[in-house]
């Protein structure tokens, strides 16, 4: 029988070489960086200070992106 179940699936053991360490310590943000949107409402945390422009870029295309999605195409 394989071992194709849900709890043999979510077991940590199984997972543990594909998650990185600071994802595995619950809560950590040592040595991270945090970076406020949207006016405050948005908080993200980065490991290297100097990809903080090229972040809040990448957010800003992204929200961009995603809202122009659900708006109607003009017909031509």
């Amino acid at each position: 029988m394989k071992k194709n179940t849900l709890e043999y699936r979510m077991m940590q053991e199984r997972n543990r070489t594909k998650i990185p360490d600071s994802k595995l310590q619950t809560g950590s943000l040592t040595g991270l960086y945090p970076i406020t949107l949207d006016g405050g409402r948005t908080t993200i945390f980065i490991s290297d200070k100097s990809k903080e422009a090229e972040t809040r870029l990448n957010y800003q295309l992204r929200k961009d992106n995603k809202l122009n999605v659900f708006v109607k195409k003009p017909k031509v």
